[in-house]
């Protein structure tokens, strides 16, 4: 990137490696020096919490707010009625208006530590586009929107044509994903002045299409922008762990858990982490990042850190490190390890040592268990484990067990 901008927004997008495509850099820059720049970000419902996938948005429009813009968090609760087809092969399980709107409360707690709500100027909103799409009358919006779009192009973006080079279906459902998406950019611009969209990359297609609709039809000078499709070093997306999904909501995900997922981070990713999901000047960064040895574990602390202040507080922070120290310093169990706790029913017969594994969230499957127990990586109290069929009944939970996956992953099983 060569292009040297003069908003702090645009500055802090290029440094800190959130900026993958744009575009209009230096007309969208200018915007930014003028004045507010109010810009949405679109979340489907499909879950009841984000996970850390999503959190290079959400990092995406803090710093939004923090230079100078207006966040607009846009809650697909009509979209997700449909499925977003980008990077799917297969069509998505349709969800019911009462599952939508259970998802949405759950997805807004995850906004809350990042940004501020209210009614100013750059106070952030949450809008719903149920509010516009659930009401279409469906021939006047072929009419007035659908003209607007070529089925040609709509056929070469890369979220069809993968689809219909691999022979899998694609419903006329998910098909109109993008004109509505689309939509989307053309309400919020006609409500809020709203002049950017911003997601992924994977998303450029359908930003693409919003910018072009939101000038053909007000005639308004709207931009859009996207992030790199963020993997880890090994190739890994983003948001997985050997456990499933690192959720955001602490009900989902414990905060010694989400600490733990940026400590184990690997050394490759330290600096470009800590750029994206910190808000730690770039030169320390930069510095951290480039720790080598057993240095660079300082760095992967003051990630975890700094990256589960901003979620869960500095005390949550502050007792996950002391948990992590006690557990693999000291060898002890730690008061916040995430722990399962069983009813004594559910061990009058005993229960396996790949279940418990599968239970306490250190193997997504039963199969994933067996797997890290027959290749020596499971340990009960420290001792390592062989036997996935081994049985664990009331008697041998008198005291709590510690269950170690690896060399990190930790968890507890309490009877109750």
């Amino acid at each position: 990137m060569t292009y040297h901008p003069k908003s702090e927004f645009m500055r802090v997008m290029i440094e800190r490696g959130f900026l993958a495509d744009c575009t209009d850099y230096q007309a969208l820059d200018e915007a930014f020096v003028q004045g507010i720049v109010p810009a949405y970000i679109g979340f489907d419902a499909t879950a009841k919490s984000l996970h850390v996938g999503s959190l290079i948005q959400i990092m995406m429009l803090r710093w939004l707010q923090k230079s100078g813009g207006k966040p607009i968090v846009l809650m697909g609760g009509g979209t997700t009625k449909i499925g977003d087809p980008t990077g799917r092969a297969d069509e998505r399980p349709l969800l019911t208006p009462a599952m939508i709107d259970d998802n949405i409360a759950g997805i807004k707690r995850a906004f809350a530590p990042y940004i501020r709500f209210g009614t100013g100027p750059q106070d952030a909103v949450m809008v719903n586009n149920a509010e516009w799409l659930d009401a279409l009358n469906y021939i006047e919006f072929l009419r007035d929107i659908g003209r607007h779009f070529s089925v040609n192009r709509m056929l070469s973006f890369d979220s069809v044509k993968t689809r219909l080079e691999r022979e899998q279906s694609l419903s006329f459902l998910e098909f109109n994903y993008m004109i509505l998406q689309a939509y989307d950019f053309l309400e919020l611009n006609r409500r809020y002045g709203c002049a950017l969209q911003m997601g992924g990359s994977d998303q450029w297609g359908n930003i693409v299409n919003g910018v072009d609709l939101t000038r053909r039809v007000v005639g308004a000078e709207v931009f859009g922008l996207t992030s790199p499709l963020l993997t880890t070093s090994d190739g890994k997306k983003m948001g997985k762990s050997q456990g499933g999904a690192v959720w955001l909501n602490a009900d989902m995900l414990s905060p010694y858990e989400f600490w733990q997922f940026w400590r184990n981070t690997t050394d490759a990713d330290v600096g470009r982490f800590l750029k994206l999901y910190t808000e730690l000047p770039v030169e320390e960064c930069d510095r951290l990042g480039a720790l080598q040895g057993s240095d660079i574990n300082t760095a992967k602390v003051a990630l975890a850190n700094a990256v589960t202040t901003l979620l869960h507080g500095a005390e949550a922070a502050v007792a996950a490190e002391a948990t992590a120290r006690e557990v693999f310093e000291k060898g002890g169990v730690g008061d916040d390890l995430p722990t399962l706790t069983l009813r004594a029913e559910e061990v009058a017969d005993g229960i396996t040592v790949a279940q418990l594994f599968v239970r306490a969230g250190l193997a997504a499957t039963g199969k994933d268990a067996k797997r890290l127990i027959t290749e020596g990586g499971a340990r009960v109290n420290d001792d390592i484990v062989l036997d996935a069929g081994q049985r664990y009944g009331a008697g041998e939970l008198v005291e709590p067990l510690k269950l170690t996956a690896g060399k990190k992953r930790h968890a507890l099983v309490v009877l109750g």
